[in-house]
């Protein structure tokens, strides 16, 4: 690979003719060959889609208020002289608004700033980690120092202890305490199995974290060191003390979107229950927790089912436990389900374009009809619930037959919506049951009609796959290559040591 100078030496730039060894490479060339996308859906497959495929019920909307969380980050080079050296800024936004100002926004022929400034209410969180050869209060290693930043960010969260929410959210006391006289599983946990050692990763087995051993500061006495509860994540298990931390960025994001949903809803829900039945809780991306903090799936279907009353044993919502109901949902803008449903979604495109401007030599067949509408199976006001079979199928590669898609990771299911306007989302929406995937039906996800229909509503005429809150909140919190990337490498070099 190339590199480039320090000096005044010549960059050393990649031959520009070293590709024709790879293209005329018979092996690479058999190997290609065997290589496929998966299955396009053809009209003999439209049994497939029609039986996964809901309209939309016209109901009452209960939403009033609407909570978007998005977050980006950026890596710099804190020393131009010691490029190994790399922090990572993160800056995250809540932003919440009324449907109110949404809708009186939407009659009006001219936008005034003041009007915009009504959509704009918006928490920033900021956070700095160390990723590679930056050292944090003299700590033993890299992945100290990032168990420690982390730590410390929780416990100070822009004035706010996370760590409480964390503790809510991991040992289940929104439950009642255990008196002897409840199911366990109705009561709060006791203690939580952390899979892996922080402090010595060449140790295996687990560690129990009991709730009463932890001190006011969320730490856990060990004998190898001190257990902070965000240890919990395990990111300490992906950190190379001398490759480096930027494997797990992508999941720090997440996790920390996520969990300001999660510190929002703990605070509505201990003040005021059923405030919750009129706020709609949108992160950007789906519901999930990926890589090593995908562990956190289950609590967040425990918290869920608990809310709103699912119970297990009737396999429904039990209403004698019902608390609230909880409406969240994740909007995803890229990927293989993206695609998917660009392709599916039955699109209007002018007669005479399809029959006269274009020869049918020149035309896929599966994207041409000569009526004026584009082949799809995905009408408007219609949405899609894909089964595993389904995805395995025709959006990412896999076996149906051993995979169960998002099992260890996903605590939703995915809907693709085609809405009345023609918008096409894919959407993330909690469900109840992670086994569900196999044979999917509305049934699977409470409020999911209420939940289109604000999503419906939030349209985003601007940006491909998107609805107001996110893309709002991105341009609130998004960092930029130029100039803000630039410019927090001053800041950081400037004040680093």
């Amino acid at each position: 690979m190339g590199t480039t100078s320090r000096g005044r030496k010549p960059n050393e730039w990649a031959s520009k003719i070293n590709h024709t060894h790879i293209i005329n490479d018979p092996t690479l060339q058999n190997y290609l060959g065997e290589c496929s996308f998966p299955k396009d859906i053809k009209d003999e497959d439209k049994k497939d889609i029609e039986e996964l495929v809901y309209g939309v019920e016209d109901i009452e909307n209960p939403v009033e208020y609407f909570l978007a969380v998005d977050g980006g980050y950026t890596t710099v080079e804190v020393n131009k002289n010691f490029p190994s050296s790399e922090l990572a800024f993160f800056q995250f936004g809540a932003l919440l608004f009324d449907k109110k100002d949404l809708t009186s926004l939407s009659e009006k022929p001219f936008i005034f700033p003041e009007d915009m400034q009504k959509l704009q209410k918006l928490n920033r969180f900021k956070l700095v980690l160390p990723i590679r050869n930056i050292n944090y209060k003299e700590e033993a290693s890299l992945t100290n120092a990032f168990r420690k930043t982390l730590y410390e960010f929780f416990m100070d969260f822009e004035g706010v202890c996370l760590m409480e929410t964390l503790e809510w959210f991991i040992f289940e006391t929104y439950k009642p305490k255990n008196n002897g006289s409840r199911k366990s599983d109705d009561c709060q946990l006791e203690s939580y199995v952390l899979g892996s050692n922080p402090n010595d990763k060449n140790k295996k087995g687990n560690i129990e974290l009991v709730l009463s051993e932890m001190s006011n500061d969320y730490i856990f006495s060990h004998e190898d060191g001190d257990i902070y509860l965000t240890d919990v994540f395990r990111f300490h298990e992906a950190i190379d003390d001398d490759l480096g931390a930027a494997g797990v960025l992508g999941y720090v994001t997440r996790l920390v979107e996520q969990l300001i949903i999660i510190h929002f809803i703990k605070d509505i829900y201990k003040l005021q229950p059923k405030l919750l039945n009129k706020f709609l809780f949108i992160a950007d991306g789906p519901l999930s927790f990926s890589g090593e903090t995908a562990n956190m799936h289950e609590p967040a279907r425990e918290l869920y089912n608990f809310i709103t009353g699912y119970d297990s044993e009737i396999g429904d919502v039990n209403l004698k436990k019902k608390k609230s109901n909880l409406y969240m949902v994740g909007i995803e803008k890229s990927g293989p389900f993206t695609d998917h449903a660009h392709k599916i979604a039955i699109k209007r495109v002018p007669s005479d374009y399809v029959s006269n401007s274009i020869k049918d030599s020149d035309v896929n067949t599966s994207v041409k009809e000569t009526n004026g509408t584009s082949r799809g199976y995905l009408e408007k006001n219609h949405y899609l619930i894909p089964s595993n079979k389904y995805i395995y199928t025709y959006i990412t590669i896999g076996d149906a037959s051993n995979m169960l898609y998002g099992k260890t990771f996903y605590y939703s299911g995915k809907v693709v919506f085609h809405s009345k306007d023609g918008q096409i989302i894919v959407a993330s929406i909690p469900t109840s049951d992670k086994d569900m995937i196999i044979k999917p039906s509305k049934n699977n996800f409470k409020n999911i009609d209420i939940i289109l229909k604000n999503i419906a509503l939030l349209k985003c005429d601007m940006y491909d796959n998107s609805i107001v809150p996110i893309a709002l909140a991105n341009k609130l919190v998004s960092l930029a290559n130029h100039p803000s990337q630039v410019l927090i490498d001053k800041f950081a070099s400037n004040k680093l040591k």
